[in-house]
């Protein structure tokens, strides 16, 4: 490869501002001031006065000048004296700076008075035609001059660099002169992103949606021949991880206009007004470069709804920096040609009119991504990892329900680790299934000790899960189930693939608590007794129970009520109802869940064979996949394939739009010191209106 198509995409940094410039004047002063101070005196040999005396009477002087500010005495020598050996030899060699017309030598002396009265009795030893006359004459004192000055102008100096500095994009005044101007860092052709909607899988919609946008900045005849207008912005919602900033970062990449990015809190500053100087600067800047597009990262960081939770007559900084925004967006003065794009996992949180039609047009959903979504993403990660040809992108989309975009990429990344580790030539699935295992249940503890007992009670608790979700119609059947160490609590885990879907009904949710509740009532049927490892099964039935009866008005007594707000801000400290209705509530929720773990103790009491052998199996391998569950219990008594089967066998990835599970997908988790099943909870925002 030459060094050109090497370097192609290289991206010059802007030169920094060098911080030595102010330090090289200086030198240069001070050295060309002691240059010239040298040349106009130069340097002297300092003398006795015993020996001017001598050099006096010996007729070698032709000039006497007493400095009385110094207590200093300058003597010059004459023409024929320079010429002697003697001195000459001795000012050669004793002075780099050699100036013939002197002075060239120097005596202290206590006071210039004094040396007068010495100096006229020696004139007196002299023939008086060969007598000297001295001079007087007060040398400028350097510094006597800068202890006066110097402190001044040093002060000057001081203030002028720290001002250079501030006003400087480093140091840390951290450009206080140019406070109120933009953060944003702007790409253009110049300076172009790479990524493209090539790097972008799993959101095909969203996609769709934005690589509009693009296209109307590239050809807006095509749209605004049928008398379209360009969209004012668009808002990307959606969980952290699932690549809303890598969607922005492609639109940089193909759009081919300006590009400026920077996230919300850049416009919060410590200073008053700072934030709405800098939107109004932002779209300055845009609007020069237009058409372009902004982007700005986190926007609930300035977009918060106005008037929560402020005091009586205090100013809050994000409300104006709010209220620029909104001016600017769609506003008086507003032109057409900039485009804003905004993102945040907080919707709920940002304010009315910012989110009106106007100002973000679109509010493009990003949720997690689905199965097929979800091996598009990984084909994208697999690219740059040198894999086995066992590495089946399929099979990991099917292990790994709930996982978001970044989630999959730490997937990949931690497999490659892995395989580096073990001294592999290429990361292999079992790599993959290691790498998934440690994401979810984080790192294996090969060292904890797990006395026998305990680790009987880990295995008849997952296998009770397991047991449970394999013989109930809705329930959704494991994928994987272990009972290794794991992470910092939890002494094993079960992994599911639900199926995806938007809307549950009663029996779909009382077999997902019956599942969940699995563990603890295979407890009370193999020991007779019960731990402490269903913390977090009991803690996700109880928010079941509750939603079943208060939210979704599935409870026969209560009727078709819900108190669910979905407008509600979190502030309320009341209930919308009385005690007698949460008295109510509470007996109707202990009551379905009683016959939720009855009818689970006689599900697991008529599969009691199933469910030891599972078990056994489990301390003996301590890892099972969906695949030993058929061998070792039969297949699920059930006509339809569950849903890794029915993806896992297909050929092909099915085409066409499929619905996409929000955060009922099942994302495991590892609180639970036993297990940490996942049990879909039903969106209370997925209703039929």
């Amino acid at each position: 490869m030459s060094e050109t198509n090497k370097n192609k995409n290289f991206v010059p940094k802007p030169p920094q501002k060098p911080n030595f410039q102010l330090y090289l004047i200086i030198a240069a002063v001070l050295v060309l001031l002691g240059l010239t101070w040298i040349q106009q005196r130069g340097v002297v040999i300092d003398i006795t006065q015993k020996r001017f005396e001598d050099m006096y009477l010996a007729g070698d002087v032709s000039k006497v000048v007493i400095v009385r500010n110094m207590n200093r005495v300058d003597v010059t020598l004459n023409p024929s004296a320079l010429q002697n050996a003697k001195y000459k030899t001795e000012l050669e060699s004793n002075s780099t700076f050699f100036n013939p017309s002197g002075p060239h030598y120097s005596l202290n002396v206590t006071t210039p008075d004094k040396f007068q009265e010495d100096f006229e009795k020696l004139q007196e030893r002299v023939p008086e035609d060969q007598r000297i006359p001295f001079e007087v004459k007060v040398e400028e004192n350097w510094t006597n001059w800068f202890s006066s000055f110097g402190f001044l102008i040093l002060l000057f100096v001081f203030f002028w660099f720290m001002m250079r500095r501030m006003a400087g994009p480093s140091g840390p005044g951290g450009q206080i002169f140019n406070v109120g101007k933009s953060r944003a860092q702007l790409f253009d052709a110049e300076n172009k992103v790479k990524i493209t909607f090539d790097n972008v899988a799993g959101l095909d919609e969203a996609k769709e949606e934005i690589q509009e946008i693009v296209e109307f900045l590239k050809n807006p005849s095509k749209f605004t021949k049928l008398g379209g207008k360009i969209p004012k912005g668009a808002l990307l919602v959606g969980p952290p991880g699932t690549g809303k900033t890598l969607l922005a970062k492609a639109v940089a990449g193909e759009a081919g206009v300006p590009f400026f990015t920077l996230s919300g809190s850049d416009f919060v500053e410590m200073f008053v007004g700072v934030g709405a100087a800098r939107v109004r600067d932002l779209f300055k800047q845009a609007k020069e470069k237009a058409p372009c597009i902004i982007f700005i990262d986190e926007i609930d960081a300035i977009g918060r709804s106005r008037g929560k939770g402020q005091m009586p007559g205090s100013n809050d900084e994000r409300e104006n920096t709010l209220n620029s925004l909104l001016v600017e967006m769609d506003g008086f003065g507003t032109d057409s040609g900039v485009i804003v794009l905004a993102a945040t996992n907080r919707p709920d949180v940002l304010d009315s009119a910012l989110l009106r039609p106007g100002r973000f047009d679109r509010q493009i959903s990003i949720d997690k991504p689905d199965i097929v979504g979800r091996e598009a993403i990984f084909k994208v990660h697999l690219k740059p990892i040198k894999i086995s040809d066992d590495v089946d992108a399929k099979k990991l989309a099917a292990q790994t329900p709930g996982f978001a975009g970044a989630e999959i990429a730490n997937v990949c990344n931690e497999a490659a680790l892995i395989a580096a580790r073990r001294n592999k030539s290429a990361v292999d699935m079992q790599d993959f299934q290691d790498a998934v295992d440690r994401v979810i249940g984080g790192l294996e503890k090969k060292n904890k000790i797990i006395s026998p007992e305990e680790k009987k009670i880990v295995a008849y608790h997952e296998a009770g899960h397991a047991v449970a979700g394999w013989f109930l119609e809705h329930a959704d059947p494991l994928v994987k189930v272990s009972i290794v160490p794991r992470g910092v609590a939890a002494l094993g885990y079960a992994q599911y693939l639900p199926k995806e879907q938007f809307l549950y009904q009663t029996e779909q949710l009382i077999d997902e608590m019956c599942m969940t509740l699995g563990g603890r009532a295979a407890e009370e049927i193999v020991f007779g007794k019960i731990s402490t490892g269903a913390l977090s099964d009991l803690e996700r039935i109880t928010k079941m129970g509750y939603s079943i009866v208060s939210v979704y008005g599935m409870n026969e007594k209560l009727g078709n009520i819900s108190f669910y707000d979905s407008k509600s801000d979190g502030y309320k400290m009341t209930k919308p109802y009385s005690e007698a209705t949460a008295e109510m509530i509470d007996q109707e929720v202990s009551k379905l869940i009683q016959f939720a773990y009855e009818r689970t103790l006689d599900l697991l009491k008529e599969h009691r064979n199933e469910l030891e052998t599972l078990a056994n199996e489990l301390l003996e391998k301590e890892i099972l996949f969906q695949s030993d569950l058929e061998k070792l219990i039969g297949k699920r008594p059930f006509a339809k394939e569950t849903t890794y089967q029915a993806y896992t066998n297909k050929k092909e990835a099915p085409k066409g739009p499929e619905l996409v599970s929000k955060e009922e997908e099942g994302k495991e988790e590892s609180s639970d010191p036993l297990t940490s099943q996942p049990v879909p909870e039903p969106n209370p925002d997925n209703q039929i209106n």
